[in-house]
């Protein structure tokens, strides 16, 4: 008898380390596919801890240098060589020049499934980024592309949009800099559209761009903090409403897709 228990015991244990190492797996590969690089802010009674995460597609799990260093309340991890930002942009033929905005203000309107924002891009603070997205939106390339994450940590609330795959992943063919209009202390205000962009490049900015819900901290990595490119004018309850109704079951706790899928339907700036 006891020689059969323990036998059990042991396979009991192998089917739960088994268990374990494909959840683990599951939740790397899941966060390969993500765009841009932010932080969650976990809170205790005692103290907030902020985490990093990679939201573009992730070469790896954080180093054990930038979680300890996130944990410390750093603001700037230590850079690592994958991490370096690149020197000059990798596709600038196709990127509109950034006179094109230079100085003007553009607003308009974003309209999701679920209704509808009003925007403003500024010009003057991020002559590069309005262009871009002056020039998307004039393509329709936001038509029909959906939300793929949202975020619901205490400081940390986002909702990220503009994935041409749809899954969080960059368009290689469609990359661009330099970074602009980075908030000094690291905090993007409710209402605030910011470029998502890859880890450390500050010119791995692309298509997709993040609607900041609520006050949130986002610590700056190895290329800087991230491109403020305008604000919503109204409507922002449409993303906090989105935000209350939560996260696709079986996603991180406080971070993954939304519960109720989010598209845009048109995406207009003049």
């Amino acid at each position: 008898m006891a020689a059969s228990s323990r036998s059990a015991r042991e396979a009991k244990r192998r089917v739960q380390q088994m268990e374990a190492k494909r959840e683990l797996r599951k939740e790397q590969d899941h966060r390969r596919k993500r765009d841009n690089v932010l932080a969650v802010g976990a809170g205790t009674a005692a103290v907030a801890v902020a985490l990093v995460l990679q939201l573009t597609v992730f070469s790896s799990n954080p180093t054990e240098a930038e979680y300890a260093a996130a944990q410390a309340g750093l603001t700037t991890p230590s850079a690592t060589p994958e991490a370096t930002p690149s020197a000059s942009p990798s596709n600038a033929d196709n990127i509109p020049k950034p006179e094109t905005a230079a100085g003007q203000t553009f607003t308009g309107e974003l309209k999701l499934n679920s209704g509808t924002l009003g925007v403003e891009l500024d010009g003057t603070k991020a002559p590069q980024a309005a262009a871009v997205f002056k020039s998307l939106a004039d393509q329709n390339f936001y038509a029909g592309l959906n939300c793929h994450r949202l975020t619901t940590a205490e400081a940390f609330g986002v909702l990220q949009c503009g994935s041409k795959a749809g899954d969080g992943s960059s368009d290689p063919s469609y990359t661009w800099g330099p970074l602009e209009n980075t908030p000094p202390d690291n905090k993007y205000p409710a209402g605030t559209i910011a470029v998502a962009r890859s880890g450390g490049n500050a010119y791995g900015n692309g298509t997709q761009f993040f609607i900041v819900y609520k006050d949130t901290v986002i610590p700056a990595d190895a290329a800087g903090g991230y491109t403020v490119v305008g604000k919503v004018t109204s409507g922002l309850d449409v993303v906090e409403n989105i935000a209350a109704a939560g996260l696709k079951p079986g996603d991180n706790a406080t971070d993954g897709a939304p519960a109720e899928p989010v598209t845009i339907d048109s995406f207009s700036l003049k």
